[in-house]
């Protein structure tokens, strides 16, 4: 039986697959919390239209340049750890700068929680690390 490759990354690891449909909730919440703060700060329209629509937008592209799975510049783990910081930890304060401080909270929680999850996930296979800074021709199945 062979695999779709779609779906290959999350076969047999039902928990890798729900992290990383969190993260995507996650990262939406993020930019529809940066857009609400956005279009309530300010006195003017105009303001409260460039920053609605120009603050999330500053987190895609950041997000994309440098945090992205297949993002043009991923730096190493500590430069994509800022990056999420500041766009999904600037969703929870966004959150919070509208008022709402225990959503910002439990979203901040959530953040931290999904990310620690994610990267634990991404750096371990059937419970090995992986990376550059291993060799997988050890121990492998495929290699003896």
């Amino acid at each position: 039986m062979s695999t779709d490759p779609r779906t290959a990354p999350f076969a047999g690891r039902p928990w890798f697959a729900a992290n990383e449909i969190l993260a995507f909730v996650v990262e939406l919440a993020a930019l529809a919390c940066l857009s609400w703060w956005g279009f309530t700060v300010g006195d003017s329209a105009v303001l409260h239209i460039l920053l609605g629509l120009g603050v999330p937008l500053a987190a895609i592209v950041l997000w994309a340049l440098f945090a992205a799975p297949k993002a043009r510049l991923r730096p190493g783990l500590p430069g994509v750890l800022l990056v999420k910081a500041v766009v999904l930890g600037g969703g929870a304060t966004a959150l919070y700068g509208v008022g709402h401080p225990l959503g910002a909270l439990v979203m901040a929680v959530v953040v931290v929680a999904n990310t620690a999850v994610a990267e634990t996930l991404r750096r371990t296979a059937a419970g090995r690390p992986v990376g550059p800074d291993t060799d997988s021709t050890t121990d492998s199945p495929e290699s003896g």
